[in-house]
Formats: structure tokens, sequence, C-alpha cells
């Protein structure tokens, strides 16, 4: 019994790491790319803080996958009139982290 318990225990730690997101690979992205010209972590520059982005999607299922959308694509119209330019050069999985980790505090 204290075997099979063990085997939950580990395969529930193994299962919650894989969906942490890696926050010194997102703040390595973000450091080499132009995101924080427009954005900060608290605070608005020209495009909201990375905070409000993660308030403003809370419980959203999507969220994610809308934000990186946006994030290689760019857009204009939710957070105001100056638009977001896109990311193309920034890889599928890179933009799902950088999603992932502003929805998740950007800590």
């Amino acid at each position: 019994m204290f075997l099979r318990t063990m085997i939950v225990v580990g395969a529930l730690f193994a299962s919650a790491s894989s969906y942490a997101v890696d926050a010194s690979k997102a703040k390595l992205i973000v450091g080499k790319s132009d995101c924080m010209t427009c954005h900060a972590v608290n605070n608005k520059i020209v495009g909201p803080g990375f905070n409000e982005v993660a308030a403003k999607y809370k419980g959203d299922k999507g969220a994610v996958d809308s934000l990186a959308k946006k994030i290689k694509s760019g857009g204009s119209g939710v957070w105001g009139a100056i638009p977001m330019p896109a990311h193309p050069n920034l890889s599928d999985a890179d933009v799902k982290l950088l999603a992932q980790w502003i929805l998740e505090g950007a800590k």
C-alpha cells in the first residue's frame, strides 16, 4: 500500500511540474525581444502592464491561445488605438510560453 501511495504522489508531482511555466526562459525571450519597450510587469508604458493583461483574462480558459496569437500576429483595439506589432520571428512555442508566463503573473 505504501509503495502504491508513493507512486501516485510521484506521478502527481511529475504532472504538476510538466505544466509549470519556465519563467527563466520566458524572461530570456522577453529580454531578447522588444516587449519591454511597450510593456512593463506592473504598469502601463504604451501597452498595458503584464499584470493588467493577466487580470483581464483571469478565468478565461482560452486565454493562453488567444494571447499567444496576439503576440505572434499583433493586434489592435483591445487596449486602445495603438496597435501591438506582430512578432512573426518568435516560434509558436515561445509565444505560448510568453502568454502562459504573462497570464501567471510574469514572475
